[in-house]
């Protein structure tokens, strides 16, 4: 049973969401955390480098999914 509290996200949340994911994605894709982590190993920088690009993309695209489905069901759907 539901006690009528829905745990929901506005657009602007969902949009800012896309934007830390597009962030995560451009450090990673400029390297500025492999240089950052240079300190600990090359090899050891490279991998961070990519797990943060790689939870950067995850987050995008399930944000994007998430601001694109809220979207059609707001103009779509009748409700928002």
């Amino acid at each position: 049973m539901s006690n009528g509290v829905h745990a929901a996200c506005s657009v602007f949340d969902l949009f800012l969401a896309v934007l830390v994911g597009v962030g995560l994605i451009l450090l990673s894709t400029f390297g500025l955390v492999a240089a950052v982590l240079a300190v600990l190993g090359a090899a050891f920088a490279a991998i961070v480098n990519t797990i943060v690009g790689i939870i950067g993309l995850i987050v995008v695209l399930l944000f994007a999914y998430c601001l694109l489905r809220r979207l059609w069901r707001c103009c779509f759907g009748g409700r928002c």
